[in-house]
């Protein structure tokens, strides 16, 4: 039997079950999970795969369960040790500048265990703070912040884990940590420096004084951009500081104009808060005409596959053909947007 006349019987069954159970939205989608469940067990896969696949979409099933609730309220994640002790200059940077996030009506997700993690659940609050942990045989469970709340789910894996940490979250604080908070952080530069990600501010926050970031940058300049492995200003997008006020400023200043994109066809779309001038356009087009491909940056309103997707169609809007490789250069022409005069 091929895989061909698999699906298409499975298809057949498949439609009758979604009917049965009365699912209306998106039936192409969970038909194509229900088909791919269905052949893993038709093509033999073996104990351990299954496993796998099962315990991956289970746990992204209930992560998406604790964040629904809380869908159009902005998220910042913050990273770091889990060995950062409370008396630590790190803890209260952490807790600050959480608190001082959710007080803006920011959520703050964290992979719910101790140290930094429990730092920024103390200061956002248990009603503001949102919890992904990691089941591991040698460290400690959720902080007690996050479980009383109850706003928490565990992973065993993670690269769910990881992915629920990030898909969700508006804006991202890194403070100092081990192998694992180092595999996040550059999980983050290596979807913004690729495009797999839409931009987002990104802090590194320091202790008063401290190096640990600075230390990285040099790295980053006199290693990898000589060695020709990243560009010259695949850095320039995050900040590194270390100070609590001028981090949370970052990632609350990065949306001050600026709201969201869409690709439509080869064409970027960048919505707006607040309508520029045509002069304000032209400074624009002065400073960033290198990013396109050709055309210019221009004015336009809600494109088709916008407005039929009730996609923010009321916002100003400006649009371009984006050369591919500037991808990294958006940081720079939001940065810009969100400083025009019309912004306020």
């Amino acid at each position: 039997m091929t895989d061909a006349s698999v699906t298409d019987d499975l298809r057949r069954e498949i439609t009758e079950l979604l009917d049965l159970v009365g699912i209306r939205a998106e039936r192409g989608l969970i038909t194509r999970m229900l088909e791919t469940s269905l052949l893993l067990g038709v093509e033999n896969t073996e104990r351990l795969n299954l496993k796998i696949a099962s315990s991956a979409l289970r746990e992204m099933h209930e992560a998406f369960r604790l964040f629904q609730p809380f869908h159009g309220v902005p998220k910042v994640t913050v990273f770091g040790s889990a060995r950062t002790g409370h008396d630590d200059p790190l803890y209260v940077h952490a807790r600050d500048v959480a608190a001082a996030l959710a007080e803006d009506g920011w959520m703050v997700v964290t992979g719910a265990g101790p140290g930094i993690m429990q730092a920024a659940a103390e200061g956002a609050g248990s009603k503001m703070s949102l919890g992904v942990s990691i089941r591991l045989p040698f460290e400690e469970a959720a902080n007690t912040i996050i479980t009383e709340s109850e706003q928490v789910v565990a992973m065993k894996y993670f690269f769910t884990r990881k992915l629920m940490l990030i898909k969700e979250s508006q804006g991202f604080i890194c403070l100092p940590g081990g192998f694992g908070t180092m595999d996040e952080m550059f999980e983050l530069l290596t979807l913004q420096q690729t495009g797999k990600a839409e931009p987002m501010p990104i802090v590194l926050l320091d202790e008063p004084g401290g190096g640990f970031w600075t230390g990285l940058k040099t790295y980053v300049d006199e290693q990898l951009v000589p060695a020709g492995v990243i560009s010259p200003g695949d850095m320039d997008r995050v900040l590194i500081t270390d100070s609590v006020t001028e981090a949370a400023a970052s990632v609350t200043g990065f949306w001050r104009n600026y709201d969201s994109l869409r690709w439509v066809g080869d064409r970027l779309v960048l919505r707006l808060v607040h309508e520029p001038t045509d002069a304000e356009i032209e400074s624009l087009n002065e400073r960033f005409s290198g990013m396109c491909s050709h055309g210019r940056i221009e004015r336009i309103e809600a494109l088709g596959a916008e407005r039929t997707d009730g996609d923010v169609v009321d916002l100003p809007r400006l649009a371009m053909y984006l050369e591919q490789r500037s991808v990294g250069s958006l940081f720079a022409l939001i940065r810009a947007i969100n400083e025009l005069p019309s912004a306020g």
